[in-house]
């Protein structure tokens, strides 16, 4: 498990508070990593953020994971205000095949191309979770082995045609259609998907972020900022 942290100073932009009985912000506009933080009970609300998602040349998969975890914590901290002090969670999912990262589909060739390459053969996802609070910024990262079995050319093309595959990164998404391609899981499950739970909570913990998710109710309370 990678450990990173740093200590910030921002001043960023001020926005209108959201209501208060919320654990954290979620730094993110994936409804994968929403249905995550609903089944463990984390009252959250969720603002998506932008950031050049671009890898260095010849970057350390995990390390480029780590990074854009960080710097999405980073742009939801500005986004927040450095005043507030609700915690920023993020989170970041590198698929690697061969040393490479995958990345998301540019378009239909680009996805079945990723589509035949993980046909038959055993890939890295790799997932890293960040939290910004109390003037820190900690990440965690979770390796996982996901082994496909051979796909046909024709089942691939209809896979693409689902539309599922388009903003996923390695081009499928194992919670949906894609589950059925899933020979072997070595790893997380919920990482793979997107936000690696067990590493989460950790990090929640190392914090002395404590939610009350198993004595309060409602347990999720998905808040959006007013």
């Amino acid at each position: 498990m990678m450990v990173a942290s740093i200590s910030i100073e921002d001043p960023g932009p001020q926005m209108e508070s959201p209501e208060s009985d919320i654990d954290l912000c979620l730094a993110s506009s994936s409804p994968r990593r929403r249905e995550l933080l609903q089944q463990i009970g984390i009252r959250f609300w969720q603002l998506p953020v932008e950031v050049d998602e671009t890898p260095g040349p010849n970057e350390d998969a995990g390390l480029y994971a780590v990074r854009m975890a960080m710097d999405k914590a980073a742009a939801g901290r500005r986004q927040v205000g450095s005043s507030r002090d609700i915690p920023v969670l993020a989170a970041d999912t590198a698929v690697v095949l061969d040393q490479h990262i995958l990345g998301k589909p540019r378009d239909r060739d680009h996805g079945l191309s990723m589509l035949r390459s993980l046909s038959g053969r055993t890939h890295t996802v790799m997932s890293a979770v960040a939290l910004d609070a109390g003037g820190q910024r900690q990440s965690r990262l979770q390796h996982s082995r996901v082994r496909f079995r051979t796909l046909d050319p024709h089942e691939i093309d209809a896979y693409w045609r689902t539309g599922e595959p388009v903003d996923k990164a390695g081009g499928y998404g194992i919670q949906g259609r894609a589950a059925v391609f899933v020979e072997y899981l070595e790893g997380s499950y919920s990482g793979v998907m997107g936000l690696p739970l067990h590493e989460t909570w950790n990090l929640l913990q190392d914090f002395g972020l404590t939610p009350a998710v198993w004595t309060q109710a409602p347990l999720v309370a998905c808040r959006e900022p007013q």
